[in-house]
């Protein structure tokens, strides 16, 4: 029996050792910040830490060997507007029927809290540079307007302005210019500018400026810094030492195949191509050398931002992420730029490097909607329950984890559609299937040359794909605000 005394030492001992544990446990909790970078237009196949060894991408390759690398990721939307509108508030765009060149509230709806907006209401400083939510590229930049921004999602936001196609330098037209008559045009083309000056006349340049000065502006507090660099969408611009690794004589093409288009639905000609941009092969080997210049000039400025990081000593704080809107073709099929269903169309590079997390290579199936569960998750903000995206959480501490079995996109206005499985690539345009279907054997044939959905032998695997999209296009079409699309 313990005497009274010893009673009190007792539980003065394990009251103090209780203080010290809780103390201990608040002190190892730590407010994650977030820097979310995001490029635009890029594709996955064009970085060197996935499969592309032509194009030097030093910076983001350090940060895929320091995260977590996503081999399958993929958009929900290969266009700009609603591909953002769906990563920001975490719903496919047919819960949203977000489909055009919008991405900020007019969809979406007031009720909904963005992504960037829940750090904000908790407390977090946010903040945007350039282009998060959709910007026309080149105009936007080009006015250094605010495009289809959301402001609810930000304390500040920052554009950066640059003249993009007219910027000082050797230009090239090498779509739509058949004579190479044209030096240079705005828009949406494939203008290639060897630029004259630093990085600061380019709006990346402008943001990674931007973005350091902010990281070191504001960190001793809570922050969620979302930066948009637009290269490496068209126009091309990147200063002219970018383009000296990449002589357009050294590009190697994508296979071209005799009658490739035979076998494809009309609407799965993609909306640009070498035909109807009336492209010789050596505007096409500029095309790609342009835009591994472009990409390689992005790299760099990410490396700067995440130096800054470093150098401020936030990295064991800060939850980073990379990645892109959608994909885009550089010749493959014939095909350039995005809208396609294709994988080079609407797979993404993903990177999500969390402190304390170990580097790693996943190769399951994620989609874009999934980085807002999976960043609110690890940083113990509460998301709104009905998002359409998975947490990811559970991937970052083992790569084999799975959260789908399958990827999910749509395009030309929510009428086309992509079911992606381990095996499969199954491709539909309109519901009833009237305007076709395209079917690819991922294992065997993983560049998509040849369709077989109309081959008997594979009836029943169409079968199977119908029915599985009839069923998600019901779960995605019912939303959190008792808005059911599918009686649209």
């Amino acid at each position: 029996m313990f005497s009274e005394k010893n009673k009190k030492i007792r539980f003065s001992i394990v009251f103090f050792a209780s203080v010290i544990l809780i103390s201990c446990t608040q002190e190892q909790k730590k407010d994650y910040n977030v820097l979310f970078i995001i490029s635009d237009d890029l594709t996955a196949t064009a970085l060197s830490s996935y499969e592309n060894k032509a194009c030097s991408t030093p910076n983001i390759n350090k940060l895929a060997s320091e995260g977590v690398m996503f081999t399958k990721a993929y958009c929900q939307y290969p266009v700009c507007g609603p591909s953002r509108a769906s990563l920001m508030s975490g719903y496919y765009p047919h819960a949203t029927t977000t489909f055009g060149y919008v991405s900020g509230r007019k969809n979406i709806g007031k009720e909904r809290k963005t992504w960037s907006q829940s750090f904000k209401e908790n407390g977090y400083y946010t903040a945007r540079v350039s282009k998060i939510y959709h910007m026309g590229v080149p105009i936007d930049i080009e006015t250094g307007s605010d495009g289809q921004d959301d402001p609810a999602s930000w304390n500040e936001k920052y554009n950066s302005q640059a003249l993009e196609w007219q910027t000082k330098g050797e230009a090239e037209l090498v779509q739509g210019n058949p004579d190479g008559t044209i030096e240079r045009k705005g828009g949406n083309v494939m203008t290639i500018v060897k630029a004259d000056g630093d990085d600061l006349v380019l709006a990346d340049g402008i943001t990674a400026k931007k973005a350091s000065e902010l990281i070191r502006k504001h960190k001793n507090e809570k922050f969620f810094l979302a930066i948009g660099m637009v290269r490496p969408h068209v126009p091309f611009v990147a200063p002219k030492a970018h383009f000296a690794p990449y002589p357009y004589t050294d590009i190697i093409l994508s296979e071209k195949v005799e009658n490739d288009w035979d076998d494809i639905p009309k609407r799965g000609i993609n909306y640009v191509t070498s035909v109807n941009g009336e492209m010789s092969i050596e505007q096409q080997q500029k095309a790609v050398a342009a835009y591994y210049a472009s990409v390689s000039f992005m790299d760099e400025q990410v490396g700067k931002v995440l130096r800054t990081l470093e150098k401020e000593g936030l990295e064991d704080n800060t939850i980073v992420i990379f990645t892109s809107d959608h994909g885009f073709h550089l010749g493959e099929h014939d095909f350039w730029m995005k809208v396609s269903l294709h994988e080079e169309s609407v797979r993404v590079p993903l990177i999500i490097k969390v402190p304390g997390k170990k580097p790693a290579v996943c190769n399951s199936f994620v989609e874009l909607i999934d980085m807002y569960p999976t960043v609110t998750e690890l940083a113990e903000i509460k998301h709104p329950k009905h998002i359409q995206g998975k947490s990811l959480v559970k991937i970052l501490d083992d790569p084999n984890h799975k959260v789908r079995d399958m990827a999910f996109s749509v395009s030309q206005g929510g009428k086309s559609f992509l079911l992606r499985t381990d095996g499969w690539a199954y491709i539909q345009y309109d519901e009833d299937a009237k305007s076709g279907m395209e079917l690819f054997d991922m294992k065997n044939d993983p560049k998509q040359y040849t369709n077989l959905a109309y081959d008997p032998k594979y009836v029943k695997i169409i079968d199977e794909f119908q029915q599985k999209l009839q069923d998600k296009l019901k779960e995605v079409r019912t939303n959190d605000l008792g808005i059911d699309y599918n009686k649209r």
